[in-house]
């Protein structure tokens, strides 16, 4: 599981009291149908393998609802869970747990994919050096979580946004006129982070080297132009590191890092989502 600090506390908190605020609006009328005393027990199952992720925001779903619902779980975040497994259980107020439902399985389905493809990229190249990034291509609004959730799956976080690196790209590049142009300008600047620059071929990658990154943002290259890169780096014998990215997939991903390369960036691992089927079933007490 990954680490729950300040920044993610408070955002966890953030963002769910947008998503209350978006799905309830004036109110919910259809729970408002049930009588204020009833309460129920519920049950949360998988109907999926997955890597349980979201529990935190799961939780303060419901915290914002109510302080007398009460959630037992039987997995965290980090496990592996089997389909038709009972994740948790709820008991509490009826209209609160249902108000609840829909936000809290949002969340948790849409961590639980994240981490569920970390798991599987990582998987696929343990056998190597090389490790699993993630990417930009986030849902709006859920960055942090989403990059908890790779993290949860064994990944590991890039860039949070456009402050914490400087990450030169083609458009950078011809905007200032040349790749070393574009480094001088980073080394320049003094910014105290990571200069990353994306390189097409391994004669920019020489120039990027030789200008000073710190990084070589490899993109699109084939699994042998990934080697040749990787012998360009160690004949220099220059302390860079290399990531590989561009339509890396579950099948390709093996030969990416059987390169040795350092890096594999994968976007799919955020913006490809396909959401770990929960349900969530009612019974009164």
């Amino acid at each position: 599981m990954s680490e729950i600090n300040p920044e993610l506390a408070s955002r966890i908190v953030q963002d769910v009291e947008y998503a209350l605020v978006e799905d309830l609006g004036s109110g919910d009328l259809t729970a408002g149908l049930v009588p204020d005393d009833r309460h129920a027990r519920a049950i949360v199952r998988v109907r999926d393998d997955a890597v349980l992720c979201g529990s935190p925001w799961f939780d303060e779903v419901f915290s914002q609802l109510s302080k007398d619902i009460r959630i037992s779980w039987n997995s965290a975040d980090g496990d592996l869970v089997k389909a038709d497994s009972v994740i948790c259980e709820l008991k509490g107020p009826a209209r609160p747990l249902l108000t609840g439902e829909r936000t809290a399985l949002n969340f948790l389905q849409t961590l639980s994919a994240a981490a569920t493809a970390a798991r599987a990229f990582t998987i696929a190249i343990e056998h190597t050096g090389a490790t699993i990034l993630d990417t930009r291509k986030t849902l709006p609004g859920l960055r942090l979580a989403q990059k908890y959730a790779v993290k949860t799956g064994g990944g590991m976080n890039h860039r949070k946004g456009l402050y914490d690196v400087i990450l030169i790209k083609e458009n950078h590049i011809l905007a200032c006129g040349s790749i070393s142009k574009t480094v001088k300008a980073a080394l320049e600047q003094n910014a105290g982070v990571p200069i990353v620059i994306e390189v097409e071929n391994l004669e920019e990658a020489r120039e990027a080297i030789e200008a000073g990154a710190n990084q070589l943002l490899l993109d699109n290259f084939n699994p042998v132009m990934l080697s040749e890169a990787v012998a360009l780096r160690d004949q220099l014998n220059v302390n860079i590191k290399l990531e590989a990215s561009g339509g890396i997939s579950l099948d390709s991903v093996q030969a990416t890092a059987e390169s040795g390369i350092d890096y594999i960036s994968v976007g799919a691992l955020t913006k490809d989502v396909r959401a770990i089927d929960l349900s969530m079933r009612f019974e009164l007490l």
